[in-house]
């Protein structure tokens, strides 16, 4: 039987590595930390999260929250730690970050069927089955390395990550914990605003420095999704009432009724000592954000255990390149997984490595690939990114606009029609499941 190489062992890496194992193939999984680390990274675990610790919606009427149900019945590693280490979020599965990247870390480590190499990898062979999951930040040879022999024209953007503080140094006079419409459990602490805070706040933020970019970063795409705070400041004084700081469905204990804006704090580990601040993904000086941030005024003497940072991502031109299996069409033992194929955000990046992991397995043991349709949310994403009929390609979260329509129109609105389509899409995966064996 052939080894698969897999190349980085980020979330879809470590992901494609369970799924191929799994199914009784053998795995080499290279990866370069703790030798060298990427400028967003810093833990020696494998699967290490940087933007946020929040894997988003459970809900079944939320696209997201329909892939990890399937994910889950996909006996995904991802999913697995996730509910393993998760921490309160309301609504959302958030995690612990260390604690999820050390069980991914152990359970792989210590796999049968996967040997870890940690090496940097600079070049590959197209001809041996092989997974390409080197992540968004993939730079110096191995980035020329995929430009010469895959794609010379690939993309770039920013990606912008939140700050995180200290919960002993937020100012509980001015915050209360409650979860929007109270839905879930009260995880969330809220940081209300008056009017004439929030327009110190908005004219000051417009107005703050950001930081020097890298010359290799200059004159590259902003991603809507990760858009820094002061990005989308600049799209008008409503823009943040509308996203980060919308104070709808919070209602403040001490004045009974929704602040002017509130900005909301999520749990980033375990053990509730450290929280993100939602939504404000930033490319401000450090400086900058400790003097505008402590404009919000339960944030006035917060202590930043991280501060936000931006860095370029990088990924191929996915519709020319791939296939619905993510494996290259024109050297179909290549394959690739993650942000770098244009999937946006962790468990899509997950879901690329679980099709990918199982594909691969299907190649190594003489079985036929699987393409999960459009009537599933893996799927989906695969069949959207592989679509050679998109000319101007932008990365992509999983959404209902990808996934394939009810044949019959469902009585009740959208959040019932949505949670039809994600009990469709779960039983599909069930059905595929049983069929092939997984």
């Amino acid at each position: 039987m052939e080894k698969i190489n897999i190349i980085g062992a980020g979330l879809a890496g470590v992901e494609a590595a369970w799924q191929a194992s799994r199914l009784g193939a053998k795995v080499r999984l290279f990866e370069m930390k703790p030798a060298r680390f990427s400028p967003a990274h810093s833990s020696p675990f494998m699967a290490e999260l940087v933007c946020s610790n929040s894997l988003r919606s459970d809900s079944l009427e939320n696209a997201v929250g329909i892939l990890k149900a399937e994910m889950s019945e996909l006996d995904s590693i991802v999913m697995e730690s996730a509910f393993r280490n998760r921490v309160p979020a309301g609504a959302c599965l958030a995690v612990d970050r260390v604690g999820f990247s050390k069980y991914i870390t152990e359970k792989i480590s210590s796999s049968e069927n996967i040997e870890v190499i940690n090496e940097e990898c600079t070049s590959f062979d197209p001809d041996t089955l092989t997974i390409v999951a080197t992540g968004p930040l993939t730079d110096g040879e191995m980035a020329e390395f995929i430009k010469e022999k895959v794609s010379p024209d690939a993309l770039s953007f920013f990606d912008a990550a939140a700050p995180i503080v200290e919960k002993e140094s937020i100012d509980f006079d001015s915050a209360f914990v409650a979860s929007r419409w109270g839905k879930g459990e009260a995880a969330y602490i809220n940081c209300p605003m008056t009017k004439e805070e929030y327009d110190l706040f908005y004219r000051e933020l417009v107005s703050a420095k950001t930081a020097e970019l890298h010359t290799f970063d200059t004159d590259l795409k902003v991603f809507e999704g990760c858009m820094p705070v002061e990005v989308m400041a600049e799209r008008g004084y409503e823009t943040l009432l509308f996203g980060p700081m919308k104070p709808v469905g919070l209602i403040d204990p001490k004045t009974g009724k929704e602040a002017y804006a509130t900005v909301q704090l999520r749990q980033d580990n375990a053990e509730g000592t450290m929280y993100n601040i939602v939504g404000f993904q930033t490319h401000l000086t450090f400086p900058e954000q400790k003097r505008v941030f402590g404009l919000i005024p339960a944030l006035k003497n917060a202590n930043y255990l991280r501060f936000g940072v931006m860095h370029r991502n990088t990924f191929i031109n996915s519709p020319r390149l791939l296939t619905p299996y993510y494996s290259m069409r024109e050297q179909r033992n290549l394959y690739f997984a993650g942000q770098m194929t244009g999937v946006e955000g962790y468990l899509e990046s997950a879901s690329s490595g679980l099709v990918a992991g199982i594909n691969t397995a299907m190649r190594a043991l003489g079985r036929e690939e699987i393409d999960f349709g459009k009537e599933t949310a893996v799927g989906a994403l695969s069949n959207y990114v592989s679509n050679p009929a998109i000319t101007s390609f932008q990365p992509m979260n999983v959404n209902f606009g990808i996934i394939a329509p009810l044949e019959k129109k469902v009585k009740g609105g959208k959040k019932v029609r949505n949670a039809a389509i994600g009990q469709r899409c779960i039983e599909r995966v069930k059905e595929i499941k049983e069929e092939r064996k997984l």
